[in-house]
C-alpha cells in the first residue's frame, strides 16, 4: 500500500505510516506522474484534485484533511469510482476563534463596545454557527443568513443577505460555489461592500473569491469608512499586496489553523482511511506538541473592566496580532512575488492554542460566564475576585 500526502499535514508521517508505505510532498508540487503507484492521496486545499491530477494512476482513495472542499472535483472522482472523503467542520472551532480575537483587537484599539452590537453572519454552517454562539456569549445580537438551511429547515432563524449585511459587523463563512442558486462567487461585489454600513467591521475567513478583491480594493480607497479583517484573498498565493496595505488586520489563510484543527483534520483523514481499508486506528492524535503546555490565563489584575479582562483572556491564548505583522513584515521582506513568502507562512506557523486548553485564575462573577460561553476553562474551585 503506497501513500503520498501534502508535507504539511501535521503528523502526517506518523498516522499514515501505520496504513503503508508512505512518502510526501510540497502540496503545490503535486503532479500526475508522482502518483502512478499511489494507492492512498492525502492533500490539503491547495492542492486541485481531478481529472488530470488522477488519470492513469491507481488511487483509489483520495482525502482532503481541509473542511473545504472546492479543489476536489468531487463528480469526477465518483465517476472514477474513487473513494473520497474530507475533514468538514475539522477547523470550525478555530475559525470562530478567530474571529472572536479579530473583534478583541479592533475593540480595543478602537474603543468599541462589543456589547449590543448586530452581527450578520453569512453562512450558518460548523463555523458560523460557532460564531454565533461566541457573539452571544460576548453580548451581541445575532443574524444569521444561510438559504440552504433556510429552505430546508422550518424553524431556521434566519434573515436575508440584506438584513444580515447591515449588520454593525459582517463576517462571511460560506463555501465558494461558482454557479447555481446558491453561488457565492463575488457575493460581495462592489454595490454590496459600498451598501455596508460606514463603520462596518468586515471579517473575510472563508474563500478568497467570496468577496471582489478589486471592487474592495476601489471601496477602501474611494474612502468608505469599512474595518477590514482579511484572512483569505482572491489569487492566494499571489494576493493582492495594495489590498494587504489597506487591511486593518492581514493573515495568509490561518485562521482555522490553530493546533487542535490541524490535527482534528488528521485524525479525520485518518480515520476514513481506516474504514476504506477496513483496518482499525492504530495512531492516537497528540493534544498537544511534545513539550508544549497550553497557558493559564490569571486576571486578577483586571477587576474594574470586564471589556478589557476578556480581552487579556483571549490575547493571552491567541495574539492574532502576531500573525498579522508577520505577515506584513514579509510582504516587505524584498522578494517581489508573495507566493514566495504566503505558503511559508502557513507551513511555519507556530503553535496555536484554542480557549478550552485554557483555564482562568482570578475572573470576576460578571466575566466568568462570557469566558465560558466562548469555551475557556472555569475551574469550580476559581477564585473569584471581587470588584472594589
Amino acid at each position: 500500500m503506497n501513500i503520498l500526502f501534502d508535507e504539511n499535514i501535521p503528523c502526517g508521517k506518523d498516522a499514515f505510516s501505520t496504513l503503508g508505505a508512505v512518502r510526501s510532498c510540497p502540496g503545490r508540487a503535486l503532479g500526475n506522474e508522482m502518483l502512478k503507484d499511489v494507492d492512498l492521496l492525502f492533500v490539503r486545499s491547495i492542492t486541485n484534485v481531478n481529472e488530470q491530477l488522477l488519470a492513469g494512476t491507481r488511487v483509489s482513495f483520495v482525502a482532503t484533511a481541509t473542511a473545504g472542499t472546492d479543489h476536489v472535483d468531487t463528480a469526477y472522482l465518483e465517476r472514477a469510482g474513487i473513494a473520497f472523503s474530507d475533514a468538514l467542520g475539522s477547523n470550525a472551532n478555530s475559525v470562530a476563534e478567530y474571529v472572536v480575537a479579530a473583534l478583541m483587537v479592533l475593540a480595543g484599539r478602537h474603543g468599541i463596545t462589543l456589547r449590543g452590537k448586530s452581527i450578520g453572519i453569512i453562512g450558518a454552517g460548523h463555523v458560523g454557527s460557532l460564531v454565533g454562539k461566541n457573539a452571544r456569549a460576548l453580548g451581541m445580537r445575532v443574524l444569521l443568513n444561510d438559504p440552504p438551511r433556510q429552505r430546508a429547515e422550518k424553524d431556521f432563524p434566519g434573515v436575508s443577505l440584506d438584513e444580515a449585511l447591515a449588520a454593525d459587523i459582517v463576517t462571511l463563512h460560506v463555501p465558494l460555489n461558482k454557479t447555481g442558486v446558491d453561488r457565492t462567487l463575488h457575493l460581495l461585489d462592489e454595490p454590496r461592500l459600498r451598501a455596508l454600513n460606514d463603520g462596518c467591521i468586515l471579517i473575510q475567513s472563508c474563500r478568497g473569491a467570496v468577496v471582489d478583491n478589486a471592487a474592495l480594493t476601489r471601496v477602501i480607497t474611494s474612502g468608505k469608512p469599512l474595518r477590514r479583517v482579511l484572512d483569505v484573498w482572491e489569487g492566494e498565493p499571489e494576493i493582492d499586496r495594495e489590498l494587504l496595505g489597506l487591511a486593518d488586520i492581514g493573515t495568509p489563510h490561518i485562521a482555522g489553523y490553530s493546533w487542535a484543527s490541524k490535527i482534528n483534520g488528521t485524525a479525520m483523514v485518518y480515520d476514513a482511511a481506516c474504514r476504506f481499508l477496513g483496518v482499525k486506528p492504530s495512531w492516537t492524535p497528540p493534544l498537544l506538541p511534545e513539550g508544549v503546555t497550553a497557558p493559564s490565563v490569571d486576571l486578577s489584575a483586571h477587576t474594574h473592566d470586564a471589556d478589557a479582562a476578556v480581552r487579556h483572556a483571549v490575547q493571552s491564548v491567541y495574539r492574532i496580532e502576531g500573525d498579522d505583522q508577520r505577515m506584513r513584515a514579509a510582504a516587505a521582506g524584498g522578494q517581489t512575488a508573495p507566493m514566495h513568502w504566503f505558503d511559508r507562512l502557513r507551513k511555519e506557523y507556530p503553535v496555536r492554542f484554542e480557549f478550552h486548553q485554557s483555564s482562568v485564575a482570578g475572573a470576576t462573577d460578571e466575566v466568568k460566564p462570557i469566558l465560558a460561553g466562548l469555551g475557556f476553562r472555569i475551574p469550580r474551585n476559581c477564585r473569584t475576585t471581587a470588584r472594589e
